[in-house]
């Protein structure tokens, strides 16, 4: 049978179980697939209607069960959801499932895209589902869930949404997959209660791929040497900070890990694959030897160059943080845990055991490895006295001599005890998390029915302990009365909501009603005197809105407010306050939030009349205006906040926010500015790592994209940034402007450094004997104030001739800065490549 086929053609509609078996086996031979005997127990159950927890470790195909899962539902006519704990991960899984079973049979929903909603097989994070189970209980179309992951239930903040199906949705059968799950006895139990199917747990297997421990005394350059030179490659060497990953990879660069035909191979399978930041030039140069950098803050286009050239064998050592045990796409025959301590966002504490089998079981690749190596390093301090006791050899005056290192104080220590205690242990049991929010009560008042019994079964029958569980029955009653109050709830005659609820209400962006209630005390012109409401400039007050909605890039804030305060001191300095009020005022600057009064007032004014949004916390930020505003590319925007090692946090959230204003911004009102913005926003995400935006897009016809070449190396370039016209318009402008900008400024460096040819400390003389200040509001970077020839666009040399006119106090409009768009220069670079030509007064 080909391993193209579909695996609806395997198991039709109404297939037996048997028969479902039998063609789910086939088909997986044909893609060179033989069933462990785990799984082989796992799918048996499944087509059998049972219930499965399956707990077995990383590298037993717990994904090859959840397609059989998927398929036994499709067969029997029925729904059956895939929940994840991250978006990209059900992306990711969205589209395998769409090669497997077809475009039509699979749909997503993530909270920011709905594709396909109403699929028999339908991708969402779990939150999504776990609104569903509020919204329509044993009603809801649902007759599968594929939970994976399942360790989340024991997260203290996303833990709900792994509880609320097991507890609402009694007529589906579960699938909940995770190599760390421990003792789930009583989640089995309580199971089989409510769905009324029995629960086979799969669990306890042996690895098909054997793990090898070791506790290393010796340096870590040393031991990766051996490693090496043993041939247990790919090594991926476990940190638990980002910056700590890059430092190790930065400082393993000195170390000769390729041969030169290995390095010519690498450098021949990048080819010509653009490394556009700054942090990428540093990647270039470390995959070019071999080694690789894989962490959550880096664009998506390099860490997907990453995993392919490690997938291509061709890396020996990858450095990265423990995200890569959630799912991703590395493989690893060694993995080298540099710690057994780590910062949990509170405190450092040791690793859990679950946490620590999480991380080991990524080493060893099923069908290529005959076995894992797990190396734990001893902390430093027993590192260097190891090294100092092998120097001093046999020698009694030299060992006696040796001053032993010892833990510094306050630091969590660990030792070989831990690494032994840790090996031996079993994932800690999953402990309950139940949460209780005005938008669930919503939800489930919303179902109708008997109200008040569902709301006690809620709150009463479900996991957690019994003291917790009155703790949430007074919580239910304080929400309650809050929405009574509020009048969305009344008890006239039964329990019953006065509102309509959206279909999509708190599954999709869920601060998106407030923001449109917001952008309507707007108004659609500029009012740059600042009479009305907001700054005077609607556009970039529309784009303040939807960024105070989403969620907060921190490390971005963080570098902001330090930026401003390092800029504050200076001002403080300059104006001669004393240190201690200089500190005192340093105090309340922090990264700028436009339009925070007014945010804060209309979101109270909404609260009252919709509590549910208090769940949800409004964030006034400037990440896409600030951007906008100092009229930065992404590359300048990371450099000037010092973000190198957080580009993807930057470009995930730029993406975010395009796809909220996009989704949220109601076509009648969205002025040309407004449109401007968005368009210049989407190319912006584009040319930095097309990924974002294409797959958005993709989603629309999923099949139209699948990947035509897997062995493929290089993500696919972007279109050409003059695709999109309008959008390079604006790039176009914006480099204009930032002359402006600095030339308001009086800042000949920096121009001179984007203009090396213009004598601009003379013409910024010239400027100023005449006006006192170059103006840099609204109107002075209005598209009204350039003028663009494209007569010789198709010419050889292939430019735009542009004029930019200063916006000066006297209204003269007589000083016009003139500059050339090289076109072909600006495909390359994906970038509009602008050269000022002169600076004129006419």
């Amino acid at each position: 049978m080909s391993s193209s086929i579909l695996l609806t053609q395997a198991v039709p509609p109404g297939a037996s179980a048997d028969a479902a078996y039998d063609g789910f086996v086939t088909w997986a031979a044909g893609r060179g697939l033989t069933l462990y005997p785990a799984q082989d127990e796992a799918v048996i159950e499944l087509v059998s209607g049972a219930n499965v927890i399956l707990s077995t470790p990383t590298g037993t195909g717990k994904s090859l069960v959840a397609i059989a899962a998927h398929a036994a539902s499709l067969a029997g006519g029925g729904r059956s959801y895939y929940t994840a704990p991250i978006k990209a991960l059900v992306s990711e899984k969205f589209f395998a499932l769409v090669e497997i079973f077809g475009a039509e049979n699979v749909g997503m929903v993530t909270g920011d895209s709905s594709v396909n909603p109403d699929a028999p097989i339908v991708c969402c994070t779990a939150e999504i589902l776990a609104n569903i189970a509020l919204r329509q209980g044993a009603d809801a179309t649902v007759d599968q869930v594929v939970m994976d992951e399942f360790h989340f239930y024991g997260d203290p903040d996303r833990g709900w949404a792994w509880q609320v199906p097991l507890l609402l949705l009694p007529r589906a059968q579960f699938l909940l997959m995770s190599a760390t799950l421990g003792d789930v006895t009583d989640i089995a139990d309580d199971l089989a209660r409510r769905t009324g199917r029995a629960v086979a747990q799969v669990t306890g297997v042996e690895r098909p791929v054997p793990l090898h421990f070791s506790y290393e005394r010796r340096p870590v350059h040393e031991v990766l040497t051996m490693l090496v030179d043993e041939q247990e490659v790919p090594v991926y060497i476990v940190h638990f900070a980002q910056a700590a990953a890059l430092e190790r990879a930065q400082a393993l660069a000195s170390v000769t890990l390729t041969t030169r035909a290995e390095r010519d191979e690498i450098a021949a399978a990048i080819g010509g694959f653009r490394f556009t930041t700054g942090f990428g030039a540093t990647l270039s140069r470390l995959v070019r030897a071999g080694i690789g950098v894989h962490h959550a803050g880096m664009l998506p286009r390099y860490r997907r160059l990453v995993e392919t050239l490690a997938q291509r064998g061709l890396l020996k050592v990858i450095c990265g943080t423990d995200t890569l045990g959630v799912g991703i796409n590395v493989p690893i025959r060694t993995v080298v845990i540099t710690a057994l301590s780590k910062y949990d966002g509170t405190k450092m504490r040791q690793l859990t055991a679950r946490e620590f089998h999480q991380v080991a079981g990524r080493a060893g690749r099923a069908g290529y490895d005959p076995y894992g190596n797990v190396v734990v390093m001893a902390p430093e301090w027993e590192i260097d006295n190891a090294v100092a006791l092998a120097k001093a050899g046999d020698d009694p005056a030299k060992r006696k001599k040796i001053v032993r290192k010892k833990a510094p104080t306050g630091v969590v220590n660990w030792g070989e005890g831990s690494y032994e205690r840790l090996i031996a242990a079993a994932p800690e049991p999953l402990m309950p998390q139940l949460k209780l929010s005005a938008a669930m009560l919503i939800n489930v008042i919303g179902r109708g029915g008997d109200v008040l019994g569902n709301v006690r079964s809620l709150v009463f029958d479900n996991h957690e302990p019994r003291a917790r569980r009155y703790e949430l029955a007074r919580r239910a009653i304080a929400i309650f009365r809050t929405l009574v109050d509020a009048g969305i709830v009344t008890t006239g005659e039964g329990i019953h909501l006065t509102v309509d609820l959206q279909p999509n209400f708190a599954l999709n962006q869920p601060l998106s009603p407030f923001a449109l209630a917001a952008i309507s005390l707007l108004t659609p012109e500029d009012d740059v005197a600042g009479s009305g409401v907001g700054t005077g400039h609607y556009a970039l007050d529309v784009v303040s809105i939807i960024e105070s909605t989403l969620d907060d890039p921190r490390a971005i804030l963080s570098q902001q407010e330090y930026k401003a305060r390092g800029e504050a001191v200076a001002a403080m300095k300059r104006d001669g306050i004393e240190y201690d009020e200089r500190m005192a005022l340093l105090e309340e600057v922090t990264w700028p939030k436009p339009l925070a009064d007014l945010l804060a007032q209309s979101f109270e004014v909404f609260a009252s009349s919709q509590p549910w949004v208090r769940d949800f916390e409004l964030s006034p930020k400037s990440v896409v205006r600030d951007m906008f505003e100092r009229a930065m590319s992404f590359a300048e925007f990371v450099s000037f906040y010092q973000l190198q090692r957080s580009e993807g946090l930057v470009l995930r959230y730029l993406s975010d926010a395009y796809r909220a204003i996009r989704q949220t911004v109601p076509a009648e009102a969205r002025t040309d500015d407004l449109l401007d913005i968005i368009e210049w926003l989407g190319e912006l995400v584009r040319q930095v790592d097309s990924s974002l935006v294409d797959e958005w897009s993709a989603l629309i016809d999923p099949s139209a994209h699948l990947p035509e070449d897997d062995a493929a190396v290089v993500p696919p370039a972007p279109p050409s940034i003059l695709t999109n016209r309008r959008a390079f318009t604006v790039l176009v402008r914006n480099e204009l402007f930032r002359r402006v900008q600095l030339a308001a400024l009086q800042d000949d460096d920096a121009l001179v450094a984007l203009d090396p040819d213009i004598d601009w400390p003379d013409v910024l003389d010239r400027y100023y004997d005449e006006h006192d200040e170059i103006l840099t509001g609204g109107p002075a970077r209005s598209p009204r104030m350039i003028a663009i020839d494209e007569a010789d666009a198709a010419a050889e040399r292939g430019v735009w001739r542009v004029e930019q006119t200063i916006d000066d106090p006297a209204g003269d409009h007589d000083w016009r800065i003139r500059a050339e768009v090289d076109l072909q220069a600006s495909v390359d670079e994906g970038a509009a490549i602008v050269r000022v030509t002169e600076v004129v007064r006419l």
